[in-house]
């Protein structure tokens, strides 16, 4: 028995017809807009009316295939050309952002029909987000009125996470910047983001996107200064956007002077170098007190500490006698000394075999004149971390007592001489 399907036979010049869906659909923007205008223009300029109108047309409108031209006709009326201008030929709307009025209240509310429409339909999300790139490189093919609703209404959407804070690379455009059209756009933006929200708000969703250290690049590189950056955003209103790139710019700052530290200490350089090259790095807004704390993690982060406690004090009295004159040419000031004591004391607490050998590093430091007697009484007086106070306290209690008969003795003995 053949159990073999036996094939039909078949017409020769058959054809199959193409089941519907398989059917390649012409692309047709232009029909789309028109639909789109039409319905927009019935809404009268109700925003309510347009987005209850975007909403349902959603159901009949294929919104991820013409996404690009439905965020088009609701920021600019109609389809745009490459650059930025409406195609002459084409029919346009005013019930769009760039004909509203140019204020915050009503960039509030058109952000609203934005943000319930990507609500409604999640996949435009993506798209939405490309458009906004695309327009923002748009910039110079819009008048100065339509930037600025565009700036105003970018910084309430990204207040309300409808965009990323990724689509800010589009400003660092090289055209962009030498004219100045991202530094004017960003002011606008940063005004209505931080309106929103708060500089803590902005600086999180910068951070997020790496952003937050490449602000400075709205400037042409021969203004790329943080004294430039912030008289320009302060003199626009935005004083804490200025001091977070402050702020931004020494914590680079203070990274950076870390690693070269650690480098420079790894291969033996001399003390006196190293002085130069920390008195230099000081110039790029590093307090005095910050760069004790760093020389302190840095001298002790560049040893392979021994384990025992009883060996480890001593291999630490060594190591930072070697270091004492680079530690002292930065304990100008007491508060200098003060932030070295609470960073000691820190550093003693939360390495335990280290717990023993607090009172003989502030006593060589002493000794070594980079410590000095009134910021140590001031510290066991009230001054002290909480971090293993009873244990570093106790430790101190004797060398403290004799600082203060020693300041006695000396004052008494001025008293005699004058």
């Amino acid at each position: 028995m053949n159990n073999q399907k036996q094939q039909k036979p078949t017409l020769s010049g058959q054809r199959f017809k193409t089941r519907k869906r398989d059917e390649k659909e012409r692309f047709d923007p232009t029909q789309f807009q028109d639909c789109i205008i039409q319905g927009l223009n019935e809404t009268g300029n109700d925003l309510e009316a347009v987005a209850k109108f975007l909403d349902a047309s959603g159901a009949k409108l294929d919104y991820r295939r013409y996404a690009e031209t439905l965020f088009d006709i609701l920021v600019a009326g109609g389809m745009l050309a490459p650059g930025g201008t409406l195609a002459d030929d084409v029919i346009r709307t005013d019930v769009c952002v760039f004909s509203a009025q140019e204020d915050l209240e009503t960039m509030q509310a058109f952000a609203q029909v934005f943000n319930k429409l990507i609500r409604r339909y999640k996949y435009l999300e993506k798209g939405f987000e490309e458009e906004v790139k695309k327009l923002l490189l748009f910039l110079k093919g819009f008048s100065e009125s339509e930037r600025n609703k565009l700036a105003m209404l970018t910084g309430i959407l990204l207040a309300n996470g409808n965009l990323s804070a990724s689509i800010l690379n589009s400003l660092y455009n090289e055209n962009l910047v030498k004219e100045g059209v991202s530094a004017a756009f960003a002011v606008k933006l940063f005004k209505s983001w931080i309106n929103e929200k708060d500089i803590n708000a902005v600086a999180g969703s910068l951070r997020k996107v790496n952003m937050d250290n490449r602000l400075m690049e709205l400037f042409p590189a021969n203004k790329q200064s943080v004294e430039h950056f912030t008289k320009y955003f302060t003199d626009a209103g935005l004083k804490e956007l200025s001091e977070y790139v402050r702020n931004q710019q020494t914590i680079g700052a203070r990274k950076e002077l870390q690693k070269e530290l650690q480098e420079m200490m790894s291969r033996d350089e001399p003390l006196k170098d190293i002085s130069m090259y920390v008195k230099e790095e000081m110039k790029k807004n590093i307090s005095e007190q910050t760069v004790i704390g760093i020389l302190w993690s840095s001298v002790m982060s560049c040893v392979e500490w021994n384990k025992k406690e009883e060996l480890v004090t001593e291999q630490a009295i060594k190591h930072l006698k070697q270091y004492s004159p680079l530690l002292a040419a930065f304990t100008t000031q007491g508060q200098s000394e003060l932030t070295l004591l609470l960073k000691i004391q820190e550093y003693c607490y939360d390495n335990i075999h280290f717990m023993k050998s607090f009172q003989k590093i502030v006593v060589l430091f002493y000794k070594a004149e980079v410590l000095s007697e009134e910021p140590i009484l001031k510290w066991y007086k009230d001054a002290h971390l909480a971090k293993g106070k009873s244990v570093f306290l106790e430790q101190m209690k004797k060398f403290v007592e004799w600082l203060k008969n020693a300041e006695e003795e000396s004052e008494s003995e001025n008293e005699e001489g004058d």
